[in-house]
């Protein structure tokens, strides 16, 4: 049977570290400065990288293949619209 009441081999709740280095707690959050520079390069990284999507997606809908797609979607939408017309998909029966 295990020490379950007593916790004399729990040391008294003290552990201490070695000092070897940073511990990967301290490598995994940075300084608070450094964090608010690393979040504004991040965030101008973002922004231009989402303003170079948009000038490639509209590139691309000006294209011969762009119109192509987008006439292929909206005629798959036209007629996945009116396949159903208000019917159940499944329809249950009893018997």
């Amino acid at each position: 049977m295990g020490c379950l009441t007593c916790f004399g081999c729990f040391k008294g709740g003290i552990i201490k570290r070695k000092e070897k280095g940073p511990s990967v707690s301290d490598k995994l959050h940075p300084l608070k400065a450094a964090s608010e520079d690393t979040d504004k390069l991040a965030d101008s990284a973002r922004s231009r990288a989402a303003e170079a999507a948009q000038k490639r997606q509209e590139e691309f809908a000006n294209t011969p293949a762009g119109k192509a797609a987008r006439a292929q979607m909206e005629a798959i939408a036209k007629k996945s619209a009116n396949t159903n017309r208000g019917e159940p998909a499944l329809k249950w029966q009893m018997g």
